[in-house]
């Protein structure tokens, strides 16, 4: 029978909670403060945890922040007052599970419990079978190519959130490897052929997204019921609307024990909340495993590698794409340029070479010109912190006067070059 441990100073709340959650299968047990629950949850580690956010000496959040320390794996709902409803938002930032507002319905209580203990399950499933399903451990290292500190970072952090089902938000410039990402934690799923649905927030109409996702109940629409036992991958969830947004909390509270949730961004997402500009519990239903991808010109040193990497996924009409080798200089002119596009501007490059050179060795001359026009781009982008006109100048000076390759240089748009 799963457990739960109510934490509450008041007794009629003990008493309340006893009646209307032991008919439902669940067994109860009780605690006054925070310290008292911790202490009692270290010895029978319960399955479930519901304590109010207002109590003395140890409070939820407290109580919360230090179950989360000792076991990560722990589901805790917080009870709070309708006036303390900005508390309870914070407390998802600290994870918990859900909240519940004060007086709640029986109904929705107990809902709550059950999604919780999926949610529970869910997790130990994963964890149980982490060792032999889809995704080997070499997989990870397979697909994120590179030797550098924020790549060797990147992907000890992957291989920590494959088996958990905790929702992931990836954030990262265009062409970073978000995507990538998101399909290895798929690949983690405990059921190989579990469903990956992709949802763009930029490109889906108000009304499919209403439908599709949002539904009309609350329960969600079609896409939801299509993840169901695997990922729901929401990219660039910036560009929702705020009415949106609020729509989704409501979807993602009655739904996300049903699938893996995990949204890519290309913005600051922490800093638009501060800002009012992105709901606040959204983000913090999202944004608990936040992973930052680290733009490749901050990662030059992974380029040879990459480079290889793609190769070998290349074709070339006349001979075997992975004999083709990149000299010293070419591989220097990669490193000196600052790859606005990322990952995938290097990737779509040595793949339109790999296919077209008639040679298996490709020299810095055999390079697009934008590559080759500034030699120093660290020392340039220092420059910038000094003197941004002084700056422009000088690329403008080194792409002489063309305007355009200026811009795709310095990665911005023509309006800044023309002020």
């Amino acid at each position: 029978m799963p457990s739960v441990l109510i934490v509450d100073d008041l007794l009629s709340i003990h008493e309340m909670l006893d009646a209307v959650i032991q008919p439902t299968g669940f067994s109860t047990a009780f605690a006054t403060d925070g310290e008292k629950a911790l202490a009692r949850y270290k010895i029978e580690k319960f399955d479930l945890v519901l304590a109010d956010i207002d109590m003395k000496p140890m409070d939820g959040i407290t109580l919360l922040k230090q179950l989360k320390i000792y076991d990560p794996s722990a589901v805790i709902v917080i009870m709070t007052a309708y006036a303390s409803t900005e508390s309870a938002i914070q407390a998802l930032k600290f994870g918990a599970f859900d909240y519940m507002q004060k007086p709640f319905r029986v109904d929705e209580l107990i809902a709550t419990l059950k999604r919780g203990l999926e949610f529970k399950q869910f997790h130990a499933e994963r964890a149980n079978a982490s060792s032999s399903p889809a995704i080997k451990a070499g997989d990870v290292e397979n697909r994120l190519v590179g030797q550098s500190t924020a790549n060797k970072r990147l992907v000890q952090q992957v291989k920590k959130l494959v088996t958990v089902r905790t929702p992931v938000l990836l954030q990262g410039e265009s062409g970073t490897g978000r995507t990538t990402v998101a399909e290895i934690l798929h690949a983690g799923s405990a059921s190989p052929e579990s469903p990956l649905v992709r949802i763009d927030c930029g490109l889906s109409s108000a009304g499919d997204f209403r439908d599709g996702l949002l539904g009309h109940n609350g329960a969600g629409g079609a896409w939801v019921e299509k993840a169901r036992g695997g990922t729901l991958l929401l990219q660039n969830l910036h560009k929702l609307e705020l009415a949106t947004q609020q729509e989704l909390v409501g979807v993602l509270r009655n739904t996300a024990h049903g699938f893996r949730l995990i949204c890519t961004t290309t913005e600051d997402l922490e800093k638009l909340t501060d800002e009012g500009n992105f709901n606040d519990e959204l983000f913090y239903r999202v944004a608990s495993l936040p992973v930052v991808l680290s733009p490749l010109r901050d990662r030059l040193e992974d380029i040879p590698l990459l480079v290889k990497f793609f190769l070998s996924t290349a074709s070339n009409p006349a001979f075997d794409a992975n004999l083709i080798e990149f000299t010293e200089d070419a591989l220097d002119t990669l490193q000196a340029y600052h790859w606005p596009g990322n990952l995938s501007e290097l990737s779509q490059l040595v793949t339109k070479i790999a296919a077209t050179t008639a040679t298996r060795r490709v020299s810095a001359e055999q390079l697009p010109l934008r590559l080759k026009e500034v030699k120093d781009w660290p020392k340039l982008v220092d420059y910038l912190a000094v003197q941004e006109a002084q700056y422009v100048e000088m690329v403008l000076n080194a792409c002489r006067g063309d305007k355009i390759s200026a811009a795709k240089v310095l990665g911005v748009d023509m309006a800044r070059l023309l002020k």
